[in-house]
């Protein structure tokens, strides 16, 4: 069995004043981004995810474990938030250091 690789997941928010300023229609697009993400936690596909409250603006985050690249590109294909334009998301390959692993 091959190992899992894990991405960290940057969500880029449209403005930098966006978790302070949505709108209603923003909301609910983030309220379904929120579901979606939380259906990602309960397989196991996210160990963990959530806002980041950085000064300069914030953004959301997400540590993912799959197989591959690609599914962490599919993932954020049917994001809602992603669909509907109002978040970009990157991600990058990283090494994850677990406690069953230590």
């Amino acid at each position: 069995m091959l190992e899992k690789k894990h991405f960290a997941l940057k969500a880029i928010p449209p403005r930098p004043t966006f978790q302070q300023d949505m709108t209603e229609d923003e909301r609910e697009i983030m309220l379904r981004h929120f579901a979606y993400w939380t259906e990602q936690l309960r397989k196991g596909t996210v160990h963990v995810f959530g806002p980041v409250f950085d000064p300069s603006g914030g953004y959301g985050l997400a540590i993912i474990e799959v197989d591959s690249a690609d599914q962490v590109q599919s993932m954020i294909a049917n994001d809602p938030a992603v669909i509907s334009g109002l978040l970009m998301e990157e991600f990058y390959p990283m090494r994850a250091i677990l406690p069953e692993r230590v």
